[in-house]
C-alpha cells in the first residue's frame, strides 16, 4: 500500500504541475493587439454600412444602430474567435402604422470572411410584420467557429461576420419610409469539446473593411491550451491508479500462502 500512495502524490503532483502550466501558457497565449485595432471602451456605432466593403465594426456585447430607409441593404462585422458560439439578433422599428400599406418581411444574413453565407442552426432569421406591428425581431445562431477545417468544407473559422438585414417583401408604395435597426451578437464559449491541433495562422479579417475591425476583448486565440487537457490528464490519472492497483492485487494473489508449523 506503501508503493500505491507514493506512485498516487506523484501521478497527482504531475497533473498539477501540468494544469498550472497549461493555465500560464492560456494566460500568454492571446496575440497582441493589431494597430488596426481599437480599444475595448469604443463605442458601438450608430450607422451601418451598405455594403461588405463600408461595413459598421461592433464588438460581440454592443448594440450597433443605424438610422435608414425601407428596401436598404445595411451591414456590420464583428468578430468571431475559435469555440464560440454566436447568436445574432436583429429589431426593426417599423414606420406608423397608419403609414404602411401591408405586411412587410425581414431578413438577417450572416456571412463569414470570405463571404460565404453561414446557415442557422435555429433562429427565426425571417419574419413577417404585420400591417399594424411596431416592429420585428429576428434571430440566427450559428455553429460553433473552428480553429480550422478541410479545404472542402464550409465549417465556421475565426475572423469577421458580416451581418446583413434587410427587407426582402413589402408594398411598393412602403419603400423608402424610415425605419430604425439595431443588431447585437451574444458568444458562448464552447470549451475543449471543439478545440482541434491545427488553427488558422490568421483570422480571416479582410482588409477592405472602411471602419477598423475590433478584435476579440481577448485578442485571437489560435493557442494550444483549452480544457481538454484537463480532462486529458484526469484520464491518465485514472488509468495510472487502476494499473497500480491492478499490479497490487496481482502480486498479492500471486503469494504462496504460508503453511502453519506442524501442520
Amino acid at each position: 500500500m506503501r508503493t500505491v500512495r507514493t506512485l498516487t502524490a506523484v501521478l497527482l503532483a504531475a497533473t498539477a504541475a501540468l494544469t498550472t502550466a497549461g493555465t500560464a501558457a492560456a494566460a500568454a497565449s492571446p496575440a497582441a493587439p493589431s494597430p488596426s485595432a481599437t480599444g475595448t471602451d469604443a463605442p458601438a456605432p450608430t450607422e451601418a454600412g451598405t455594403g461588405f466593403r463600408t461595413a459598421a465594426a461592433f464588438r460581440p456585447g454592443q448594440q450597433a444602430t443605424a438610422a435608414a430607409s425601407t428596401g436598404d441593404y445595411l451591414y456590420w462585422v464583428v468578430p468571431i474567435d475559435a469555440r464560440q458560439r454566436v447568436t445574432v439578433k436583429a429589431k426593426v422599428t417599423l414606420p406608423e402604422a397608419a403609414t404602411r400599406h401591408g405586411a412587410s418581411t425581414w431578413r438577417l444574413d450572416v456571412y463569414d470572411g470570405l463571404r460565404r453565407r453561414q446557415a442557422c442552426t435555429y433562429g427565426t432569421q425571417s419574419a413577417t410584420a404585420a400591417g399594424e406591428a411596431a416592429s420585428v425581431d429576428l434571430a440566427c445562431t450559428l455553429r460553433t467557429v473552428r480553429a480550422g477545417a478541410e479545404p472542402w468544407a464550409n465549417d465556421p473559422l475565426p475572423g469577421s461576420y458580416y451581418v446583413r438585414l434587410t427587407v426582402v417583401s413589402l408594398p411598393e408604395e412602403d419603400l423608402g419610409q424610415p425605419i430604425r435597426a439595431a443588431v447585437e451578437a451574444d458568444v458562448k464559449e464552447a470549451g475543449g469539446a471543439y478545440a482541434v491541433d491545427g488553427a488558422l495562422a490568421v483570422p480571416l479579417v479582410p482588409a477592405t473593411v472602411t471602419s477598423p475591425l475590433r478584435e476579440p476583448e481577448d485578442g485571437w486565440s489560435g493557442g494550444w491550451w483549452s480544457d481538454r487537457w484537463l480532462w486529458t490528464a484526469a484520464g491518465g490519472v485514472l488509468a495510472g491508479l487502476a494499473g497500480v492497483f491492478g499490479y497490487h492485487l496481482t502480486r498479492g494473489s500471486g503469494r504462496p500462502s504460508r503453511v502453519p508449523p506442524g501442520a
